[in-house]
Order: C-alpha cells, then sequence, then structure tokens
C-alpha cells in the first residue's frame, strides 16, 4: 500500500504539465469548472476507472481532484490501497479558484451545473420545509425535518454525506457512457 500526499494549489500549478489530474467529482459539477486538463472520473466509477488509472500512474504522477478535498481525500485511500501512488489538491477546486488560478470551463458550463454541496442543501432545505409545513397536517411528518437534520449533524461529524450520495445518482449528475470510455482512453493513451 502507498501513502497519499497533498499539494497545496501553489505546488500543483508548478507541476500541472507533469501530473495525470483526476476530477471525482460528478459530471455536472465538472462541466462548472475544473482544473486544466484534468480527465474526470466520478468517484463512483473509481474501481472501473482502477486498471486504467493504474497504467497512467506508472506514466506520471496523479493529482486527484474534488470539489473541496473530502472525495479526492477517499479517492486517494481506495487508489492507495490498490498500489497507486496519489497526491490530493488541499481544498480542491475551491482552493484553487480561491488562489486566483483559471479553472476550465466547456461551452455552456459556466453555470450550467449547481454543485453538490448546493444540491444537498436545496434538498435538505426543501425536505426541511415540506416536513414543517406538512407538520400542520399531522405532526409525526415533522420527523421528515427531523430526519434531516440528523443527517446533517452526522455528515458534519464523519466528513461523509448519505444524501450527496443518492443525488449522485440523479441523470444530470451521472457520466454519458461516452464520455467515461473516452476519459478511460485518455489514461490508456499517457
Amino acid at each position: 500500500m502507498t501513502t497519499p500526499h497533498t499539494l497545496d494549489p501553489r505546488q500543483a500549478r508548478s507541476r500541472l504539465h507533469e501530473l495525470v489530474v483526476l476530477d471525482v467529482r460528478t459530471p455536472g459539477e465538472f462541466a462548472a469548472g475544473h482544473l486544466p486538463g484534468a480527465l474526470n472520473v466520478p468517484l463512483d466509477h473509481l474501481q472501473r476507472a482502477l486498471p486504467d488509472i493504474r497504467h497512467a500512474a506508472e506514466r506520471g504522477d496523479v493529482l486527484v481532484v474534488c470539489a473541496s478535498g473530502a472525495r479526492s481525500e477517499r479517492a486517494c485511500r481506495t487508489l492507495a490501497d490498490s498500489g497507486v501512488n496519489t497526491a490530493t489538491l488541499a481544498g480542491g477546486t475551491s482552493a484553487w479558484a480561491a488562489g486566483g488560478h483559471d479553472l476550465h470551463r466547456p461551452d455552456g458550463g459556466a453555470g450550467a451545473a449547481w454543485s453538490m454541496e448546493r444540491q444537498v442543501r436545496l434538498a435538505a432545505g426543501t425536505v426541511v420545509l415540506a416536513g414543517l409545513a406538512l407538520g400542520r397536517v399531522h405532526p409525526a411528518f415533522r420527523l421528515l425535518s427531523a430526519g434531516v437534520a440528523a443527517g446533517l449533524a452526522f455528515s458534519a461529524l464523519t466528513n461523509t454525506c448519505g444524501m450527496a450520495a443518492v443525488l449522485a445518482k440523479l441523470p444530470h449528475n451521472r457520466p454519458h457512457e461516452g464520455d467515461l470510455e473516452a476519459t478511460l482512453a485518455s489514461l490508456r493513451s499517457r
């Protein structure tokens, strides 16, 4: 097993030309803005892409990126368990952009998709409001709001998010088969 390490945005920028950059966010998040040259391999497709990632890692260092760093750390642990040496970008694309570095936005990508965090906030807020409104009809509906509150607390304590995992399965957050195949082909050609 290898041990993943962390690069700050400044270090990553200076080495960007020599790194294989994997963005493990959803395709929608990726389209909204990603590091130049990054390839999108959503976290839930990592196992499928493992042979191709392993192949690319033999030819260059791998940098794993997400929005803030939590998903990329999970991906790095998974890859390290499979013998792939990786680094994660400290603070993710948020820190990259905050450092004044450009994000690549394909045509139509700017504002076309919401970040997973924003999707979770909308879903959680909607369920809480629905629980409170329906609680006027029957008090048991307030349990919806309590369930979301418990889920958010658990999410904060464990640095995981069950709601994000569910939302990632929605069609707009799923890669098109051709997109993922093109990414895997790109990894094989490195």
